[in-house]
């Protein structure tokens, strides 16, 4: 089951626009052909027309709903395809992002994240397990503080201490986001001073405008490829979306060498 820590619920209200259209469409055609040569029929007719014809054939919804998701995937997949083509340079090469494991490997894991996603502290202990059996992989985090201002905090104060201490900066987001509860700027401020940063200059760099417009840069990345929720991974060409646990990145990492 693909698990998330947020939900865009934008798709299933253009399914629903998109299912009354069609459906009008397809029922002026094949519902009661015979009426519609004759004069036209003022909208309370249309709608009892359509309303018997969905009753008597309730199975069509399915069908319309299938081919509209269909056809949003496919639509989805070819756009993110050519945003990874485009942008893969820059996507991989964050000046805040975290990288965790070999930077030489071979295949890099994107991984968008929240610190306060529970999602996110359970798949953990997956790119830990990824990366002590794959010495050829690495991980590229994007912070992605979609859970409120306590995220956006800790999200600060984790960017400002990788330009501090880029040498620590994997080890902090690996205690942070194991550290039971809530996550705000204050927790993440007191991990950062018990780790060595010097809190002037850590408040400092976090007044640096940069580090707004990184992540402000991840929430326009993460919506022109649908991302909506953590975590999610750019693994190759393919977006993943949730939790899906050790055995599925896994396969995603190898359709890469295949």
């Amino acid at each position: 089951m693909v698990e998330t820590s947020r939900y865009n619920w934008t798709q299933v209200g253009k399914m629903k626009n998109f299912t009354r259209t069609a459906l009008t469409a397809l029922l002026l055609t094949t519902a009661a052909p015979h009426a519609f040569s004759q004069e036209a029929l003022g909208k309370t007719e249309i709608e009892n027309i359509i309303r018997s014809y969905l009753l008597e054939n309730p199975e069509i919804l399915i069908e319309v709903q299938q081919e509209l998701e269909k056809k949003q995937q496919e639509e989805l997949s070819q756009n993110q395809r050519e945003i990874l083509a485009n942008q893969k340079q820059s996507i991989i090469s964050d000046p805040y992002q975290i990288e965790i494991g070999d930077p030489n490997a071979e295949i890099t894991v994107v991984e968008f994240f929240d610190y306060n996603c529970h999602f996110c502290q359970r798949a953990l202990s997956d790119m830990q397990n990824i990366l002590k059996n794959d010495k050829n992989v690495r991980f590229v985090m994007k912070e992605f503080p979609v859970l409120g201002e306590g995220s956006i905090e800790a999200s600060r104060v984790s960017m400002a201490f990788s330009k501090l201490l880029p040498q620590k900066h994997a080890d902090y987001h690996i205690k942070l986001l194991a550290l039971p509860g809530q996550k705000d700027g204050i927790r993440a401020m007191d991990l950062a001073l018990e780790m060595g940063a010097d809190e002037e200059k850590l408040r400092e760099e976090m007044e640096n405008p940069k580090i707004v417009e990184t992540i402000q840069g991840t929430y326009g990345l993460a919506n022109s490829l649908g991302i909506s929720g953590t975590p999610s991974y750019i693994i190759g060409e393919e977006v993943v979306f949730g939790a899906v646990g050790l055995d599925q990145l896994e396969t995603h990492i190898k359709n890469i060498t295949q």
